[in-house]
């Protein structure tokens, strides 16, 4: 049935074909049966196809109400949100005395905003398994230091334990994107952190939106002394682990920065 459904390019839709890959990504999830499954975007349901078989408690988040009237007809018992998930009100959903685990092939255009929206919950999730740009997954795994490290690097290495499990090729999806994709999974094991999320987003942003300054001039617009004493300001963005920054927001906080 979903394959008469055109792909939306607006959406950036790009639905898995591939049994063998399909098997291999749902292998991965690391879920008893009746834990609490998520899927983002399950569009033609290559994947729902497989969790609905292995687990008893599923819920499909889809924009596309193709796709939603296709998913409810092939799929009456499975719970079904239309929605954007940009929009989505997560606490609807969260609220499970099982373990939740998210799983989801992103639209790439909008893989880091998704990102930073499961990171928000995050207390309330025990693991996600996400495919995405390879550049992207990169990113996210990359050591201080790297040319790529950055934005997503900080925020996703001190909120959860990424780790990409292996790469996707064009071949295996309809229509074939123009890059290569990467599984990552992110297990949600770390304490809280020293600082809050907020200030914590508002000190790395501010650093890596002009990572060729040093941090005394990045950080420039907190209009604090800043404490010279603990940290090389010196040193550009890329030069702080995820650990340093968390340290600095969190000293930032006891100086009365953000109030």
């Amino acid at each position: 049935m979903g394959e008469h459904l055109r792909t939306k390019k607006s959406l950036g839709q790009h639905f898995l074909k591939d049994g063998n890959m399909i098997r291999k990504i749902v292998d991965s999830i690391d879920a008893r049966p009746d834990d609490k499954v998520i899927e983002i975007g399950p569009g033609s349901g290559a994947l729902t196809d497989y969790l609905v078989k292995r687990f008893s408690n599923v819920t499909a988040i889809e924009i596309d109400q193709r796709m939603v009237e296709m998913l409810t007809a092939k799929y009456p018992d499975l719970d079904i949100v239309e929605e954007d998930i940009l929009k989505y009100d997560w606490t609807d959903i969260l609220n499970s005395d099982k373990p939740i685990h998210i799983i989801g092939n992103l639209p790439y255009y909008i893989t880091s905003q998704i990102l930073f929206s499961i990171l928000e919950h995050r207390s309330k999730m025990s693991s996600a398994l996400l495919m995405m740009q390879k550049e992207v997954a990169a990113r996210i795994v990359a050591d201080s230091g790297s040319k790529v490290y950055g934005i997503l690097s900080v925020q996703c290495q001190l909120m959860s334990s990424p780790e990409i499990l292996f790469d996707v090729p064009p071949t295996v999806f309809v229509p074939p994107p123009s890059v290569e994709s990467s599984v990552v999974k992110f297990v949600f094991d770390k304490p809280a952190l020293d600082c809050t999320d907020e200030h914590l987003k508002t000190v790395v942003r501010m650093a890596f939106n002009q990572r060729r300054k040093k941090l005394s001039n990045a950080l420039k617009r907190l209009d604090t002394d800043l404490p010279t004493g603990e940290f090389d300001f010196s040193l550009r963005a890329e030069a702080l682990t995820p650990q340093m920054y968390e340290k600095l927001t969190a000293r930032l906080e006891q100086l009365g920065t953000f109030s």
